[in-house]
């Protein structure tokens, strides 16, 4: 939580510089949005509940990196992060998603992140616990009954035992190190496991209960019934991970996991809301009918980004504090097609710029996990090496953008189509043909070789991803 403080906007920047390329207003608007959350939670006096988040209102086409600044500043924040489609969501009264699950799933990513810390600090001692499990399995211990004689200060371990359970403890600590160093992973033993949980309960009635309210009577219902355990043969390494997460879930307090992810999401939580422009249009505009149904969802919708307690299975939370970060193309729609109130809850606008040839050829190069690295690995993991030179990139680069261009501009995702076009026929011969140990260099003739027909070929849509 330290280090999550200490972070500075330029910081916020850097590291979202190190996988995104260009769209520097956005980078700076996100990195000062979640600076003001912490500032917020620095700020000692009563009007910390009053001072709402940056919500923020993207606007670019397809593929310039709406979703990848979201989520690599979910990451750098260690904070709750949850993506969802705006088109998937209906009005109360239709079938379909209500807007409340979007924070329902927050909360359970929230959850899973406490528990993930929870179960770290105490690894260690869980880890202990299993250790004995396995030798109790492997060795059971010896009950003492009646006297033993004493045991001599100075004696070794190949001195004459005192007793059964003295060699038994012996036999043991020979087996621990055995276990510790690995040599006993692939024997089998046979451990007891919890059985896995009934299936869950069907909707009650007129199917009018929420999911909130259905989650709690399942685990109701899970807790009032008899835990089972059924035996399983697996091998020690099996074992050991099996048992772990049982031991750590006994030592971790679910309910202090649960206070802990609430408030977590509360104050640290990012929503991210895609495609909003899919429920923006003015009313009446095509006689009614579906411009109803999208107008509904923003009316719904504008509680939640205002501020009001949500049910979940884990308890009641506020969603006052939550970020949100609404992204869409805009190319029908226009922002101000949302209703003023929806509006005015998004008071930061970022307009992200489309893709150069340049942005294409920097995507390529620099970010750590750029697409010609992702390939070079694959490739590797055959023991095949795989080279771009500087040539060969920027071809890509110009191709990608020039077929953008002529058909449909899909941002960076058209170098997916471009890469795989161009190396599909190399990953296919691995290893039958291309065997281990070799080499591939990657130059400008091989590029306009493999993609000229995709670029002659004015009907790509098969193409498009």
């Amino acid at each position: 939580m330290e280090k999550i403080l200490s972070l500075t906007p330029r910081q916020i920047v850097a590291e979202l510089d190190k996988y995104i390329i260009g769209q520097n207003d956005a980078k700076r608007n996100v990195a000062i949005a979640l600076r003001n959350r912490i500032r917020r939670l620095m700020v000692k006096t009563d009007i910390q509940k009053d001072i709402v988040p940056n919500n923020i209102l993207m606007i670019g086409s397809t593929g310039v990196g709406k979703t990848e600044i979201a989520r690599r500043l979910a990451k750098v924040a260690h904070a709750p992060f949850t993506k969802v489609e705006a088109s998937k969501f209906t009005e109360v009264g239709y079938v379909g998603r209500d807007v409340e699950s979007m924070v329902r799933d927050l909360v359970e990513q929230s959850v899973a992140l406490v528990r993930e810390q929870k179960n770290e600090s105490v690894k260690e001692k869980a880890a202990e616990a299993v250790e004995e499990i396995i030798l109790d399995i492997l060795i059971p211990p010896v009950k003492s009954a009646g006297f033993t004689r004493a045991i001599p200060a100075d004696s070794d371990e190949h001195s004459e035992p005192a007793s059964d359970a003295e060699l038994n403890e012996r036999t043991r600590e020979r087996f621990r190190e055995k276990l510790r160093n690995g040599e006993l992973d692939e024997r089998k033993v046979e451990i007891s496991v919890k059985a896995g949980s009934p299936m869950g309960v069907g909707m009650i009635g007129n199917g009018m209960m929420d999911d909130a309210s259905m989650a709690g009577l399942q685990d109701m219902i899970s807790n009032m019934m008899p835990k089972k355990v059924k035996k399983r043969k697996v091998s020690i390494s099996e074992a050991r991970k099996i048992l772990l997460e049982e031991e750590m879930s006994k030592l971790v307090d679910f309910e202090e996991v649960k206070e802990e992810a609430i408030k977590l999401a509360e104050n640290n939580g990012i929503i991210f809301i895609d495609e909003i422009d899919k429920i923006a249009s003015k009313s009446g505009k095509n006689g009614g009918g579906p411009d109803v149904s999208r107008e509904g969802v923003q009316r719904d919708l504008l509680p939640i980004v205002e501020g009001s307690a949500v049910n979940t299975k884990y308890g009641v939370i506020n969603t006052d504090h939550v970020l949100f970060i609404a992204a869409g193309a805009f190319h029908v729609a226009k922002p101000s097609d949302l209703i003023p109130e929806l509006q005015g809850r998004f008071p930061i606008r970022v307009e992200l710029q489309s893709l150069t040839q340049e942005d294409f050829s920097r995507i390529l190069r620099e970010p750590k996990n750029a697409l010609t690295k992702q390939y070079q690995a694959l490739f590797e993991s055959e023991e095949v090496y795989l080279e771009f030179n500087d040539e060969s990139i920027e071809e890509i680069a110009r191709l990608a953008f020039l077929i953008n261009q002529e058909v449909e501009n899909i941002g960076a995702r058209r170098l997916h189509t471009v890469m795989s076009h161009l190396l599909n026929d190399f990953l296919f011969e691995v290893p039958d043909t291309i065997t281990a140990n070799s080499k591939i260099m990657v130059t400008k003739e091989m590029v306009q070789d493999r993609l000229s027909t995709l670029v002659q070929n004015r009907d790509l849509s098969q193409y498009i991803l």
